[in-house]
């Protein structure tokens, strides 16, 4: 089948897919944001309930209300929050939170938990959704999930899966209709490029940051990913930060994420950066958006 490339009049979309609810906000929500607010119908689709998450918030680990029974519900509430300041849509795939397993040797994963699944089980709910919502750009992680919890690698499985299963025609047809997605994008949102620009701009301004200097010298620059594409999103990081603190449960409002002050980051950097990792259209590289060769004035479509 060939790429149905939006009508002049046609909205553009695009389907953001995460593990956890709080990913969302911690990893593209200023992109997100931002398109949300240019008219782009934009759907965050998180996999679990983040049902086996720690309470990571030091105001609430003694908070009786907060107990395994209670966590789950909680944590939507949370995800409901973040939805309404980061102005998106949002779905559940449904599936129970895999834990981080530790020890050495790794124990097994959760019977029956997301990551525990086969990759095209697991894929279904969102081909289901690909199918449904029609979007011509797909955000996902890496191979390496952004960081390797079992449960990001296996949203970069499914959702690789699904760019695939989604169009073709044979693969469920009691899904929907086939559908392509144009582009599908691997958010590189914590690299060696960007912290290593914030740190020196903090030094220049004579206020290191302690913390992001003791990760620098930890950080391995061969992990870096390329860089394809860069959002500007210097207007939306009000609303990211927000959006992360409404996970209550998950974030420590004094924690590290926040002691860089926007105009740190604006003066450094100032993007949220994305690899291009499939394109069925043409792409010219680098790219300052998205929907670069999907808007409707510069449309041009791969044979």
């Amino acid at each position: 089948m060939t790429v149905q490339l939006p009508a002049p009049d046609e909205p553009l979309r695009m389907i953001a897919v995460h593990a956890h609810p709080d990913d969302e906000s911690s990893k593209g929500a200023g992109s997100t944001a931002r398109y949300a607010r240019e008219g782009v119908e934009v759907t965050v689709i998180t996999a679990t309930g983040g049902e086996r998450g720690d309470v990571l918030n030091p105001r609430l680990r003694d908070d009786p209300e907060i107990t395994p029974a209670t966590l789950p519900g909680i944590r939507r509430r949370e995800m409901q929050r973040a939805q309404e300041i980061l102005g998106v849509g949002h779905e559940w795939l449904g599936f129970v939170d895999s834990g981080l397993p530790e020890g050495d040797p790794l124990p097994p994963l959760p019977e029956g938990s997301f990551a525990s699944l086969p990759v095209e089980e697991a894929a279904r709910p969102l081909v289901e959704a690909v199918r449904r919502l029609r979007p011509h750009v797909m955000t996902t992680y890496d191979e390496n999930g952004g960081y390797p919890h079992p449960d990001h690698i296996q949203v970069n499985r499914i959702s690789l899966a699904a760019f695939d299963l989604a169009a073709d025609p044979g693969f469920a047809p009691e899904l929907g209709e086939p559908w392509e997605i144009a582009k599908l994008y691997y958010i590189n949102g914590f690299h060696r490029q960007r912290f290593s620009a914030v740190s020196r701009h903090l030094r220049a301004e004579g206020a290191p940051n302690e913390e992001l200097e003791q990760m620098l010298q930890r950080y391995d620059e061969s992990h870096d990913r390329l860089l394809t594409t860069r959002i500007d999103v210097r207007e939306y990081l009000g609303i990211r930060d927000d959006a992360l603190r409404a996970h209550a449960t998950q974030v420590d409002p004094d924690g590290p994420f926040f002691r860089i002050s926007h105009d740190a980051e604006i003066a450094a950097w100032g993007t949220e950066d994305y690899e291009l990792h499939i394109s069925r259209i043409g792409v010219k590289l680098p790219e300052r958006d998205l929907f670069a060769g999907l808007r409707h004035e510069s449309v041009e479509a791969r044979p």
